[in-house]
């Protein structure tokens, strides 16, 4: 039986296996259709000029655009465009991220079916969806726009277990400048060495392991 005027949901996401899960719930209900899926950021931004869904879902960690270049580029064109983000990260930056390039709902992969579909039903009206547990993170978040472009990438080499050394080849800086760098970065994020450091930038998604 066709729907009458249904939820038209874009899915995004790079997973072909999670596409698939997430349209067979989707396409149970009598109130919502997936019209189409993106496997990268960019398709995700073609797709959506292309269908005009009523609403997006939108993976994080993707190829070409992430999800948040991707939602932001979508807003810049459509601005009442409603996107929720669903994702296995739910470090405090991605989500203020993610709200920042426009998303109005944020839920991590393990969310179960019924909040999912209780997510896109309230999105689509209008509503903003913010689990509790998300909202509270959100809450205790140290703004990452603190840190200098120069110090979020001593940040990512500290991450990827780089010693001072290592960090001032790898930049062509002394090795003077770069323990300042990370000082100001472990005053900056309230941490006292880089192992917290590189702990707290990946579990807080200011920074991601490839």
């Amino acid at each position: 039986m066709e729907k009458q005027n249904p939820i038209r949901i874009l899915i995004a996401d790079d997973h072909f296996v999670v596409r698939i899960g997430l349209a067979a719930v989707i396409n149970s209900q009598p109130d919502m259709a997936v019209i189409a899926e993106a496997g990268t950021g960019r398709q995700a931004v073609d797709l959506f000029r292309q269908h005009r869904p009523d609403l997006a879902l939108m993976d994080i960690r993707m190829p070409q655009l992430n999800g948040i270049e991707a939602s932001l580029a979508i807003h810049r064109e459509f601005p009442e465009a409603r996107i929720i983000v669903l994702t296995t990260y739910g470090g405090d930056d991605d989500i203020y991220r993610a709200l920042q390039a426009g998303a109005r709902g944020y839920l991590l992969k393990d969310a179960l079916r019924e909040e999912l579909l209780v997510a896109i039903r309230n999105v689509h009206a209008g509503l903003k969806h913010i689990p509790p547990h998300i909202a509270a993170r959100l809450a205790e978040r140290i703004p990452v726009s603190e840190l200098t472009p120069r110090e979020l990438e001593v940040l990512r080499l500290i991450v990827k277990g780089m010693n001072n050394r290592d960090i001032a080849t790898a930049l062509s800086i002394t090795t003077g400048t770069i323990k300042i760098h990370i000082n100001n970065v472990l005053t900056k994020m309230r941490i006292s060495d880089c192992t917290q450091a590189a702990t707290a930038a990946l579990q807080r998604g200011i920074v991601h392991l490839d």
